[in-house]
């Protein structure tokens, strides 16, 4: 009698194919136990749905380090010193005031979450950058996605467009994949859209190219690429492949290409969202969006005030308060903002007090970001800064927290885990809570 069939064994239950692969993943990586039932739990809770409440991101980037002071959270009551040079006006939430370039954003904040409270500990452009535009401090030992491209790795494409686009470049390093594979970066549009003579780069067939020759031409590459993907199976080759189906999906498709049609857009609301570069950069957010792009990049301005924030703040502020506010009530008169996500961002904020040369420099330890549909709530000012702005007084907002609550919205689970390289399982937000007090 073999051991399978003796009454003195225990009885044998074959393995499952997820079992092995714990089982392989656990000695590969030498996990414990513990590791292992941790991996579990967390799957166990994937499986439970998640309703998706926006369909869409347009995350506006403000990069530089936006003073909160002269823009979402001033301090009328406070020194001089700590004041700076503005005055305020008064917003849709009874009590609250935006300062004074913000007076056609004042008028829609209640439809808007600000968040006075933000804060990481990160003073440097570049680290700070790192953590609005991934949900993750730095590290030597791995490069962490941007929120796009793990939207694009989770979500995938619609509508024959790009899941990740930037407009109009891809502006910082930790905009990209990551450790993700690069067949889930972003799309760059590769000009202004607020040009004359705006075009997307390479969307369109050279006038001399017919959409027959077009196919054959196709044909010919595919016959390449499956020669050299039979030869190496790699990341590159395979992300190449990603990258041509996706250019001639939209090469090829009429509707993708519209989506990028600015031209197409009434006079009347080109002119509500500014003929200025933050007016024509939002408008092309809000078309993507609405063809079926998943996330936009919108970068703008350049908000690294150490002298005359005045005058800075005049030039900045005034296109983006003016597109900022277009933005919102276009999505809010089409239907589309429950669905969309939008939000405001910064690397960090800017020092309490104004400093010799009328400006303020670099401080993490309190900024403000803001929200708008995507199941957010409306009109809520979320936490506090102090009297002078030096320090969150109440609801402190972290990096990781606010990503994901983010990710939440979009219906990607933030506990969940993505592959790096060496197999090893990587959360897509570590230790990040999903903001119950956030949404609604």
């Amino acid at each position: 009698m073999d051991s399978k069939t003796s009454p003195h064994s225990t009885p044998f239950a074959k393995p499952s194919r997820r079992e092995f692969l714990y089982a392989g993943l656990a000695g590969g990586l030498g996990l414990t136990m513990g590791d292992l039932l941790k991996l579990r739990a967390a799957e166990a809770k994937e499986d439970s749905p998640l309703i998706a409440k926006a369909d869409s991101l347009i995350h506006i980037y403000l990069p530089g380090g936006c003073a909160a002071q002269e823009t979402w959270d001033p301090k009328p009551l406070a020194p001089m010193e700590y004041r700076g040079p503005l005055s305020t006006v008064d917003t849709s939430i009874p009590g609250i005031k935006f300062s004074q370039y913000m007076k056609n954003t004042a008028k829609i904040a209640d439809r808007l979450t600000v968040v006075r409270s933000m804060t990481h500990g990160e003073a440097a452009h570049e680290r700070g950058t790192h953590n609005m535009f991934t949900g993750y401090r730095p590290s030597p030992a791995l490069q962490y996605p941007s929120i796009g491209s793990v939207v694009s790795h989770e979500l995938g494409s619609r509508n024959q467009l790009p899941p990740y686009v930037c407009v109009p470049n891809v502006a910082n390093e930790f905009a990209g994949t990551g450790y993700l594979s690069t067949a889930f970066g972003p799309f760059a549009l590769g000009s202004e859209p607020s040009d004359a003579a705006f075009k997307v780069r390479d969307l369109s067939l050279p006038t001399t190219v017919s959409p027959e020759r077009f196919e054959r031409r196709r044909s010919i590459l595919d016959t390449v690429d499956s020669h050299f993907r039979y030869l190496e199976q790699s990341d590159a080759l395979r992300s190449m492949d990603s990258f041509y189906e996706a250019a001639y999906a939209m090469i090829s498709s009429p509707s993708a290409r519209e989506a990028f049609n600015l031209a197409s857009e009434p006079a009347a609301l080109k002119d509500s969202y500014g003929r200025h570069v933050a007016g024509q950069r939002l408008l092309m957010a809000r078309r993507l969006v609405e063809a079926g792009v998943r996330t936009v990049s919108v970068t703008f301005g350049g908000w690294d005030h150490h002298t005359n924030i005045a005058r800075a703040m005049e030039t900045n502020a005034v296109p983006f308060d003016q597109a900022f506010a277009a933005l919102i009530t276009d999505l809010e008169q089409r239907g589309m903002l429950e669905r969309t996500l939008v939000m405001v961002s910064s690397e960090f904020g800017r020092t309490p007090k104004i400093n010799k040369d009328a400006g303020r420099d670099h401080w993490p330890r309190v900024f403000s970001v803001a929200f708008a549909g995507g199941g957010f709530k409306r009109g809520l000012i979320y936490g506090s800064s102090d009297a002078t702005g030096a320090e969150p007084e109440s609801n402190p907002l972290s990096v990781e927290n606010m990503a994901a609550t983010v990710f939440n919205q979009l219906g990607i689970r933030p506990n969940s885990y993505l592959t790096a390289p060496g197999g090893r399982p990587v959360m897509i937000v570590k230790d990040g809570q999903v903001m119950s007090d956030l949404i609604a």
